[in-house]
C-alpha cells in the first residue's frame, strides 16, 4: 500500500502458461535480446526480475510478493503472502508486500468475501513459490554445473550442499525466468514449515497502530476535489429537480453535478456537491434544495412489512430440502412443536464510511483509489460501464477500514466515476456516517417458521424450517425466478449434520424494492439462530440435555460430531453451574465453514450478564493460529451487536436510524471473556473469518432459557430485561 512508480515500457511477456489446470497463471517475462529484464520498476525506479506476476526480484535483492486478497482486518495482508514465501523460502521480513489492483494476469478472484481469502488459494499460491523456488535451484544448478539435486533453497539464497557455496536470489533470477514453468512443482510436507501453521506477526498491524497505514479515506492526488452526495430519504424515490443556488454561495464549493448510485438491480440518482474541501461540500449539500418523487414508497414502514412475512408463513412455499415424510410423521407423532423466529435487517456499519477517489483522465483513461472487497470485479465490470478497456482502467486498492460484505458492492466508487468524468478533475466522494446507516444495502430481515416432532423413544423424528425473506439474489437480479427455491436465503439449513428421519425445509419468497445485500456470514447470521434455538426447544420438550440430545443426532463420524465433543470437553459441559446460571450451546456448518459455541450467563437483576463464550472452530488447516483467534472473537463481537443492539427500521419509507447513537456495536466493557479452540487435523482448510458469528445469537438465548426459563424467539433483544 505504499506508493510507488510504475514503468511497464519494457513489459513484455512471451509467454502465459497455464500451470496447474485450476486457473492459475504463472507468467514469465522477458525483453529484447532474451534476456529477462525489468518489467515493474518499484520506489526509486530499481530494475526488476518478475518470475511470476505474484513475486518480482529486484536486481538489488529485493523482494516483492503481491496480495490479491484485499486487506479489511481479517489478515490477508499477512497469510496470502505467506503461502507464497512458504514455497518460496523466504520469510516475511525479507519481502515487500503489495495489494493488487484487479490486474488481469494474476486472476479473475482478486477479492475478499465469503471467508474465501486463503482457503481458495492455499494449494493455488503455494504452488506459485514452489514454481519460483524450483526454477532458482535449476538455475543456480546449471550455473555451478552441478546436480540439481545437491541444491536446495533457503533464507532467499540457493545452496550447493557439498561445496556450501551459495548465491542469492537476485543472482539467479535472470537465468531462472528462461526456464520452463514446472507444471506440477513440489510442495513442502507440512512439517517443515517455517511459516504457515505458526503464531505469525501480522505486517499491517504496526502499520495500523502507528497510524501510518494507509486507507482509502486517506487518499490525497494533486489537484484533487471533494463531493457530497444527497440522495432520496426514500428508497424507491426519484429525482424531479434541484435547486442549487444556495449551496453554489457556500465558500469552496465549485460546482453541483448528478450523478447515478449502480447497486444491484437498483440505480439511484442523486445530487453531489463539489467542493475544494470536504466541509464545503457537505455544507454545499445541506444548503440544497431538492424535489423527489416519493412514488408511493413513503408509506412503506417495518411493522407492515413483518406482518406482510407473518401472513406469507401461512403460504406452501418452494421445497428446499427434503428426507422421509415430514408430513405424516409430524401428523401421528405424540409430541409436536411449533414456533416462529424473527431477524432485522442490519447494517454493516464498518469505521471506515464509503468513500472513494476516482479521476477520469484525458483519452478516457480511468484512476481508481478506493477500499473494496472486489478489485477484479471493479476492473471488470466498469470498463464494460463505462466503455472502456482494461488498459484504460487503474484500480488501486488500500487497507480497508472494515467490510463485512459492505465493500463488496461499489455503489460508491460509481458516485465518484461518474463526478469525476463530468468536471474533468480528481475527486473524492466521502459518505457521511448517516448515509452509511440509512442507505443501505442492509442483511434482510428473515422469518422463521418451525416445526418438529419427538418419537416415542425421546429422539427427535421431523424438522420443519420454512424460511420467509426477500432475497439477495433478487436485489442485483431483475430475471430473479421466484419459482425456486433460494439457496441463498436458505443457507445451512439443508446441510446440518443432524440425523432427523423426516426433513422438509422450504422458502417463501418476500418482495422488496430495498436493496439487500450479504453480511457477515451472510444468511446464517439469521438462520442458525432460528434453527438451533428450535432444536433447543425440541430437546427440551424431549426431556434431554441439549448437548446430549444433539449428539444422539450425531451416530456417524462428522466434523459437526467433532466440534460438539470437543466443545464439550473445554467448556466443561458436564460441570454443574452456580445457582442462577445458565449453559447454551449452537453449532453451525455452511459454505464457509463450521463452528460451535457453548454461552455461559447468570441473572443479574431484571437481566443477564454474559459470563463467557467459548469456541470451537473447526478449520482442517490453519496458517496463522493468531489471526483464528482474533477472527473467532471478532465474531462473536459482531453477532452479540446483532443480537442485543437495535437493527434497521423504517418509518414513512425512511430509515428509522442514522448513526451510533441509535444503531449501536457492542463497547468493550460489554465483551464477554472468549476462549478460542480450534480443531486443525490436517483436512480440507475452511473458512475462518465468519464462522464464529451465526452460533452466538443461538447459544446466548439457549443459555438465557436455561438461565431464566424465558424463550427468546425475536432479535434484536435487550439483554438487561430479560
Amino acid at each position: 500500500m505504499e506508493k510507488q512508480s510504475s514503468n511497464l515500457s519494457r513489459r513484455n511477456f512471451l509467454r502465459m502458461t497455464g500451470l496447474t489446470g485450476t486457473g492459475f497463471i504463472l507468467g514469465l517475462s522477458y525483453v529484447k535480446g532474451n534476456i529477462a529484464d525489468a518489467v515493474v520498476l518499484m520506489n526509486d525506479a530499481t530494475e526488476t526480475y518478475e518470475l511470476s506476476p505474484y513475486i518480482i526480484i529486484e536486481k538489488g535483492g529485493g523482494i516483492t510478493i503481491f496480495n490479491t486478497k484485499p486487506e479489511m482486518g481479517q489478515g490477508t495482508f499477512q497469510s496470502i503472502p505467506s503461502l507464497i514465501a512458504e514455497e518460496l523460502e523466504v520469510s516475511l521480513d525479507q519481502v515487500t508486500i503489495k495489494q493488487s489492483g484487479g490486474e488481469r494476469s494474476l486472476g479473475p478472484d482478486q477479492f475478499s468475501g465469503g471467508s474465501f481469502s486463503v482457503r481458495s488459494s492455499y494449494d493455488k499460491l503455494r504452488k506459485v513459490g514452489a514454481s519460483a523456488r524450483e526454477m532458482l535451484v535449476t538455475a543456480a544448478a546449471k550455473t555451478w554445473n552441478v546436480p540439481v539435486e545437491e541444491c536446495y533453497a533457503e533464507q532467499g539464497k540457493v545452496y550447493h550442499r557439498p561445496s556450501g557455496k551459495s548465491l542469492a536470489y537476485n543472482e539467479l533470477a535472470e537465468a531462472a525466468s528462461k526456464l520452463e514453468i514446472p507444471k506440477e512443482p513440489k510442495l513442502k510436507d507440512p512439517r517443515d514449515f517455517k511459516i504457515l501453521g505458526k503464531k505469525t506477526m501480522r505486517p499491517d498491524v504496526p502499520l495500523k497502530s502507528s497510524g501510518r497505514a494507509v486507507f482509502g479515506i486517506d487518499i490525497e492526488v494533486p489537484g484533487m476535489v471533494y463531493a457530497s452526495v444527497e440522495r432520496c430519504p426514500v428508497f424507491g424515490g426519484k429525482l424531479v429537480n434541484f435547486d442549487d443556488s444556495a449551496a453554489r454561495k457556500v465558500k469552496g464549493v465549485t460546482d453541483v453535478v448528478t450523478c447515478e448510485r449502480i447497486i444491484g438491480k437498483y440505480r439511484y440518482t442523486g445530487v453531489a456537491v463539489i467542493a475544494d474541501n470536504y466541509w464545503a461540500a457537505l455544507q454545499g449539500r445541506k444548503a440544497l434544495k431538492v424535489n423527489w418523487d416519493f412514488q408511493g414508497y413513503d408509506s412503506f414502514n417495518t411493522k407492515a412489512y413483518e406482518q406482510q412475512l407473518r401472513e406469507l408463513a401461512k403460504t406452501e412455499g418452494v421445497e428446499d430440502h427434503k428426507v422421509g415424510d415430514f408430513d405424516k410423521a409430524f401428523a401421528d407423532a405424540a409430541k409436536k412443536l411449533e414456533a416462529f423466529y424473527e431477524t432485522p435487517m442490519v447494517s454493516h456499519s464498518p469505521i471506515e464510511p464509503m468513500n472513494c477517489v476516482a479521476h477520469w483522465k484525458e483519452g478516457n483513461q480511468l484512476e481508481i483509489w478506493t477500499s473494496t472487497q472486489v478489485p477484479s470485479g471493479i476492473k471488470r465490470d466498469f470498463a464494460k460501464e463505462y466503455n472502456i478497456t482494461d488498459e484504460q482502467l487503474k484500480v488501486n486498492v488500500t487497507f480497508n477500514g472494515g467490510g463485512f460484505g459492505r465493500r463488496l458492492y461499489p455503489d460508491y466508487v460509481h458516485e465518484a466515476v461518474q463526478v469525476s468524468k463530468k468536471i474533468g478533475k480528481p475527486v473524492k466522494v466521502i459518505w457521511t456516517r448517516e448515509d452509511d446507516t440509512q442507505q443501505g444495502p442492509f442483511r434482510p430481515m428473515t422469518f422463521s417458521a418451525m416445526k418438529g416432532a419427538i418419537g416415542a423413544d425421546g429422539k427427535a423424528l421431523a424438522f420443519q424450517h420454512k424460511v420467509i425473506s426477500p432475497s439477495i439474489d433478487a436485489s442485483r437480479d431483475p430475471k430473479y425466478d421466484k419459482t425456486k427455491s433460494d439457496r441463498g436465503m436458505t443457507e445451512g439449513i439443508s446441510e446440518q449434520q443432524y440425523e432427523i428421519p423426516n426433513i422438509r425445509n422450504l422458502y417463501v419468497y418476500a418482495d422488496l424494492h430495498i436493496p439487500i445485500a450479504a453480511w457477515r456470514a451472510v444468511t446464517s447470521t439469521t438462520l442458525a439462530f432460528s434453527h438451533e434455538c428450535f432444536i433447543d426447544e425440541m430437546a427440551v420438550a424431549a426431556g434431554k440435555d441439549p448437548m446430549v440430545f444433539r449428539m444422539e443426532m450425531l451416530t456417524k463420524d462428522s466434523d459437526t460430531k467433532k466440534v460438539l465433543e470437543k466443545l464439550r470437553a473445554v467448556s466443561n459441559w458436564d460441570k454443574p453451574l452456580p445457582k442462577g446460571w445458565g449453559r447454551g450451546v449452537a453449532q453451525w456448518e455452511f459454505f464457509a465453514g463450521l463452528c460451535g459455541q457453548v454461552v455461559e450467563v447468570s441473572k443479574q437483576g431484571d437481566g443477564v450478564k454474559i459470563e463467557k463464550v467459548y469456541a470451537v472452530i473447526d478449520l482442517g488447516t490453519i496458517v496463522n493460529p493468531d489471526t483464528i483467534e482474533g477472527q473467532v472473537q471478532g465474531a462473536v463481537i459482531m453477532g452479540l451487536s446483532a443480537a442485543i443492539k437495535n437493527g434497521i427500521s423504517f418509518d414513512r419509507g425512511r430509515t428509522v436510524q442514522s448513526n451510533f447513537h441509535n444503531n449501536p456495536v457492542v463497547r468493550m466493557s460489554e465483551t464477554p471473556p472468549i476462549e478460542v479452540h480450534y480443531i486443525a487435523d490436517g483436512g480440507k482448510i475452511k473458512g475462518v473469518g465468519e464462522p464464529g458469528l451465526p452460533p452466538l445469537a443461538p447459544a446466548l438465548c439457549n443459555a438465557i432459557f436455561a438461565a431464566t426459563g424465558k424463550r427468546i424467539r425475536r432479535l434484536p433483544f435487550d439483554i438487561n430485561k430479560v
